[in-house]
């Protein structure tokens, strides 16, 4: 599995920023992001969210999620290393990326041929249309 590597902030706020989050395993994600859903908090993209920290869009509610300006999503499958330790693309867990992302970020995805080894990147005026921008 990937190697858990997060860049979060927590506020007395009950908010969530996350700005340089390169991702990590994907059930540690799942499990937080749970847990944000859970507790109502509310999450600011505001820089770069690659890899699993994406699940956010699936888990944290829209009216609950936002972008800033400087936010930039990354998509790419799933791996994790083999018996050698060398990484290969793990198809059970690109299954569960997708199954957790929403309909219109899958449909990107596809459209774009589907989650490979090189990120596609979602930022700017493109990502206002799947992210709600943050307003202060």
């Amino acid at each position: 599995m990937m190697a858990l590597a997060l860049s979060w902030a927590t506020s007395a706020h009950a908010t969530i920023w996350i700005h340089s989050d390169s991702g990590g395993r994907i059930e540690d994600y799942l499990s937080r992001y749970r847990s944000a859903r859970a507790s109502n908090e509310r999450v600011v993209i505001d820089g770069s969210c690659l890899s699993a920290c994406t699940l956010v869009l699936g888990i944290v509610p829209r009216g609950r999620l936002c972008a800033t300006q400087n936010a930039t999503l990354g998509f790419h499958s799933a791996w994790e290393p083999d018996d050698h330790g060398h990484a290969v693309i793990s198809a059970r867990w690109t299954h569960v990326v997708l199954a957790n992302l929403p309909g219109a970020i899958r449909h990107w995805i596809s459209r774009r041929g589907g989650l490979r080894t090189e990120m596609l990147y979602l930022r700017g005026p493109e990502l206002a249309q799947f992210v709600p921008a943050c307003t202060a």
